[in-house]
């Protein structure tokens, strides 16, 4: 469930838990165990209170509690981070263009950052906005309600690439250009992106299709398509955001340690 070249990586992140001699209590599952119920319930969706006992994973209640934990440690931007720098060293990212888009997910038990959707009969839903390297290789995600039109996402998102190592020099957090549909066609927006240095290339709203532009946007819709294989990122099953954003950043970090190991 857990590859031993994904588990190196993760392991060192790790907050430490500290022994307890005098009372020591129940026996603490080991982290990599409980990973891979994390991992179970992130491919599968089952919901928590399910996760088979017999696999060895520990409760639903504990991947849970262990999944917010390192969440709130930073352990899964953390994890990101490297494995966006070892791309980078391995020549593997693209900073002459990023893609932007984003897609809408259904919210069943509704919570923060929700709201109703204008493309699903005004149900309940979230957002997940992405911006990939001219690969699809995803470098920040974030989650909004359903309501939010994709725009507002677009300077969040820019500022949300981490500053990524792995070449001489000083790190990298800027592409060159930017692709994104018309959705973004907004002037003020793109004189945003360009005092950041960034050559913004929005499709026109207002005229036909067949801009060209589609060319450079498949790979951000790939990269969509590819958090929503995961099971739990179909559907928004979490209230809380922050465990769905854990969800979201897991899967963008699986999503690059497939690409380095390719």
């Amino acid at each position: 469930m857990v590859p031993d070249g994904l588990w190196e990586r993760i392991e060192p992140l790790l907050p430490q838990h500290p022994r307890r001699f005098r009372n020591p209590g129940r026996k603490r599952v080991p982290d990599r165990q409980v990973l891979c119920g994390i991992l179970f319930v992130l491919y599968t969706a089952i919901p928590w209170e399910f996760l088979p006992q017999e696999l060895g994973f520990g409760s639903g209640m504990t991947c849970w509690r262990r999944l917010a934990q390192w969440h709130q440690a930073g352990v899964w931007q953390r994890l990101h981070e490297l494995l966006l720098a070892e791309l980078n060293a391995a020549d593997k990212l693209d900073w002459s263009k990023a893609v932007i888009d984003g897609s809408h997910v259904r919210a069943l038990k509704g919570g923060p950052k929700t709201g109703p959707s204008p493309v699903d009969r005004a149900k309940t839903g979230s957002k997940h906005h992405v911006i990939t390297e001219g690969a699809g290789i995803p470098l920040a995600v974030t989650l909004t309600g359903g309501n939010r039109h994709d725009v507002t996402q677009l300077l969040p998102l820019i500022q949300a690439i981490p500053s990524v190592r792995g070449k001489r020099g000083r790190p990298r957090r800027r592409p060159d250009s930017l692709y994104a549909d018309r959705a973004y066609d907004y002037d003020i927006y793109r004189d945003q992106v360009s005092g950041k240095g960034i050559t913004p290339h929005f499709a026109r709203r207002g005229v036909e299709h067949g801009s060209g532009l589609g060319v450079h946007r498949w790979v951000v819709e790939q990269t969509v398509a590819l958090l929503h294989w995961f099971r739990r990122l179909r559907i928004r099953w979490e209230i809380r955001d922050d465990i769905h954003e854990a969800f979201m950043s897991l899967a963008c970090s699986i999503i690059c340690y497939r690409r380095l190991v390719k």
